[in-house]
């Protein structure tokens, strides 16, 4: 099978990493001093389970890799709808699209039984660009359970998990997702193949929509938040609002709003990833991993009042930032 990475960041660029030193036939899609220094010296990896150093191909344009078997999406969810229609070199008739967003994906609707079915959520497909490009019978959802950030071009700090999970949108045990599990398990991770995977994708989202918009906020990290007393009633409060729209949505969630909690406390003092983002000056993740959930209760006619206040927060730290680096009007 033939693989690339579209999107070879912090996570992208960590797979891909582990793939190659595998000897699988994968290429990562870069840009800027990243692209640059991946091509120049390969991707190191420092990581709680051994350095290493890797040598997969690197390019510079989606038009040099050619038609693969496996595209894994690995761009964050706001950057999607510039990379989805540049695709189209890499789509074969039978590319799978693996996405790795957090959040709500952009194909959450795409097959879900009931009224729900086909509705596009705005915040996070503006437009329709994204589902225009990737039809919904190639993608195949993950949930990622690994913590992997930059700390210099083409160096990789991988600092906790090594967990990814696959599963099909309509819940079966396909045999190209064994095969794309496989590939990953041959690379040293983990990846369960789940029949249930928009349950775990609200499960990952319950803890993302509060720790990771009040993180930016306050600069904590996960354990502070978890077990500052007054915090942590903030973060049950956005929590139990997710949950209710998910109830609404029809959806079970296994794990339980304390033993989410208790699992962040676990994680100990780990900056998350929309705290990195907005520390590097990068865009941050708000539309897909909180915003959507707003505009999901919204149409639910579900009160959001601690997530709407939360989200509201962070959307103006970015604005602020933002305009006192000169990059927007404010």
């Amino acid at each position: 099978m033939k693989f690339l990475i579209a999107g070879a960041g912090a996570i992208g660029a960590y797979i891909g990493a582990r793939m190659s030193r595998a000897g699988l036939d994968v290429s990562l899609f870069a840009r800027g001093p990243h692209l640059r220094a991946m091509q120049q010296h390969g991707v190191r990896v420092k990581s709680v389970e051994g350095d290493f150093e890797a040598r997969p191909q690197i390019a510079a344009t989606l038009a040099e890799v050619g038609p693969v078997d496996v595209v894994f999406l690995a761009v964050k969810a706001h950057s999607l709808p510039q990379l989805a229609p540049r695709l189209k070199p890499v789509l074969g008739p039978d590319t799978t699209v693996v996405s790795i967003q957090n959040g709500v994906p952009w194909w959450f609707f795409q097959g879900f039984e009931g009224p729900w079915q086909g509705i596009r959520l705005e915040r996070v497909d503006p437009g329709g660009v994204i589902s225009a490009v990737i039809e919904a019978r190639r993608v195949v959802g993950s949930i990622v359970y690994f913590s992997t950030e930059i700390t210099e071009p083409g160096v990789i700090l991988h600092s906790e998990g090594n967990r990814i999970s696959l599963g099909e949108p309509d819940g079966t045990r396909s045999e190209r997702c064994r095969r794309i599990a496989d590939a990953l398990i041959a690379s040293g991770l983990r990846c369960p193949v789940t029949t249930h995977i928009r349950n775990e994708i609200w499960v990952k989202i319950l803890g993302n929509v509060a720790f990771n918009p009040i993180s930016a906020l306050t600069r904590a990290t996960l354990a502070q938040m978890a077990r500052d007393p007054d915090v942590s009633v903030l973060v049950r409060n956005i929590m139990r609002e997710a949950e209710a729209v998910a109830f609404k949505l029809g959806l079970k969630l296994p794990v339980s709003i304390e033993q989410r909690m208790a699992g962040a406390e676990k994680v100990g003092e780990h900056k998350t990833s929309m705290l990195q983002d907005l520390e590097a000056g990068r865009p941050l993740e708000l539309e897909a991993v909180v915003g959507a959930v707003v505009e999901l209760g919204d149409r639910l006619r579900l009160p959001m009042v601690h997530t709407r206040t939360v989200y509201a927060c962070a959307k103006l730290l970015e604005q602020a930032r933002d305009a006192a680096a000169g990059r927007l009007p404010w």
